[in-house]
C-alpha cells in the first residue's frame, strides 16, 4: 500500500470522499456528514501535512483518507486528557465503505503505529453520537468508550474513545511519500 500526504491538488478528491461517504451513510439511515466540511479547515489540515491518502497497489486513485493530528477538541476532551500525549484520528473515509476489506482496521493500526512512534500514549477519535454501528466498529478495533458529549459545539460527533498507541509491523506501514 502506498501512502502519501495530501496536497492542495488533492482537495477536490478529499471533498468527494466526504460527499460519497455522506451519501453512503444516508443510505444506511445516518445523517452523519450531511453538512459540508468547512474548506478552510480542510486546507489548513492539508497545509499542515496532517491528511494522508492510501492507494492500493493496483489503483491510481486513493482508496482511503485519514487526518491524523495532535488537536484535541476542547469540547470533547478534558484538561487532564490534554496533558496526555495522544494523536487524534479524524475523517477516516474509505472509497468503498462497508465492504469489509479490513482497510479501516489497517489504517487505524497505521495511525496507532505513528502515535506510538511519536511518543503518544493514546490514539483517540470521536464518532457521530447517533451512529451506533460505527461506535461498535471502533470498539471491535480496541477502542474504549470514554464518554459521550451532548453539546451543540460537538456538531453531533460527541462519542469519544481511545486505545493505547502501539507499534505494529504490518506491511502497510511505510512512511508517506
Amino acid at each position: 500500500m502506498k501512502i502519501t500526504r495530501a496536497t492542495l491538488d488533492d482537495v477536490a478528491r478529499l471533498q468527494q470522499f466526504r460527499t460519497d461517504a455522506a451519501a453512503w451513510l444516508a443510505a444506511q439511515g445516518s445523517d452523519q456528514w450531511s453538512t459540508p466540511y468547512p474548506e478552510d479547515l480542510l486546507l489548513n489540515s492539508v497545509r499542515a501535512g496532517e491528511v494522508f491518502l492510501f492507494y492500493a497497489p493496483e489503483t491510481l486513485n486513493p482508496v482511503a483518507t485519514v487526518t491524523l493530528d495532535t488537536k484535541a477538541d476542547p469540547v470533547l476532551w478534558r484538561a487532564e486528557e490534554f496533558r496526555e500525549p495522544a494523536l487524534y484520528v479524524h475523517k477516516l473515509t474509505l472509497a468503498q465503505p462497508g465492504n469489509r476489506s479490513g482497510l479501516g482496521r489497517r489504517i487505524l493500526d497505521w495511525c496507532g503505529d505513528r502515535a506510538a512512534r511519536s511518543g503518544a500514549l493514546w490514539l483517540r477519535l470521536d464518532a457521530w453520537t447517533s451512529n451506533s454501528k460505527l461506535q461498535a466498529y471502533y470498539q471491535t478495533q480496541g477502542f474504549t468508550h470514554v464518554r459521550t458529549v451532548y453539546d451543540v459545539e460537538a456538531y453531533g460527533s460527541g462519542w469519544v474513545a481511545q486505545r493505547p498507541a502501539r507499534t505494529s509491523d504490518i506491511a502497510l506501514f511505510a512512511e508517506p511519500v
